[in-house]
This record gives C-alpha cells, structure tokens and sequence, in this order.
C-alpha cells in the first residue's frame, strides 16, 4: 500500500496524460520530514532532461523548522531516477513536438521511500478543456437522474 502525499489536480485537467512512469527522487533529510507532514506544492512543476538525467522544477517542498541550518533552497531543482532503459526511451519520446513530462501525484512506497508518478504529457486545447467538462457534467447528470428514478 502506498502512502499518498499529494497529487497534481492541475496535471490532469491541463494536459492529456500518454504514459506514466514511477521514479524515485533524490531528496535531503529535511525534505522528507517535510514531505511527511504533506508541505508540497507540485503544481506548475515539470521535468526535464539534462544531458542524460531527469531533474523536476519548481516543486516547492517547504522548510522543516526543527532542521534550522540543515535546510535546503525550497525550490531547488531535484534529480529523478529511472533505468537507463526508461530514460533512453523517454528521451526518443521527448524529441517529438508538444511532450511534456508532469508529476501527477508523490507518495511513500511500502518500503517507506519517497516516489514520483511521473507522466509524458501533451498540452490540451481550451477545446478539449471544454469537452471534458462537458462530458463531465452529462455523466454527473446522468447519475442524477438515475439515482431519482431509483428513489
């Protein structure tokens, strides 16, 4: 069982998800501390390629205040790890046009190491933003009615 942190809402309603990956992320003692009273943001955050490694942007993971001079810049750039083979094959996949690899959700595994749900990602369009909450609202809808006739 995997102990949930915090998901990226904003991932999923933005971009149209392709394929997930699960990574590990290389952290400090005080980012785990923090992480495990839940103080991280990812939204906006994103991944990268730098040379041959994987680095994740602009995920805030807030200070710990028991750590006082042993805490790191919030915002830093943090290094993902993957196989050799996951990178290779994510790196075929971002030299096309209009991918983007997003964090959906951070969790502690069951052996208690922190974990990032990494996904490849294509941008979508106000029109397929609508279309989803269209569908959304016919399916709630739906239910509804469903549910009314049931009663």
């Amino acid at each position: 069982m995997s102990n949930n942190i915090v998901t990226n809402r904003k991932a999923r309603r933005d971009y149209e998800v392709l394929e997930s990956f699960e990574c590990g992320i290389e952290l400090k003692g005080s980012e785990v501390k923090s992480l495990r009273a839940a103080r991280i943001n990812l939204d906006d955050s994103f991944a990268r390629f730098e040379g041959q490694e994987i680095f994740l942007y602009n995920a805030h993971i807030s200070h710990y205040a028991q750590a006082s001079y042993l805490n790191v810049d919030p915002d830093r750039q943090r290094k993902l790890l993957l196989h050799k083979r996951q990178l290779q094959r994510l790196s075929g996949r971002m030299n096309q046009k209009g991918f983007t690899l997003i964090p959906l959700s951070m969790y502690f595994n069951d052996r208690g190491y922190v974990k990032v749900n990494l996904a490849l990602c294509k941008g979508k369009k106000l029109y397929d933003k609508r279309d989803t909450i269209r569908r959304r609202e016919t399916d709630e809808q739906l239910r509804r009615t469903m549910k009314n006739r049931r009663g």
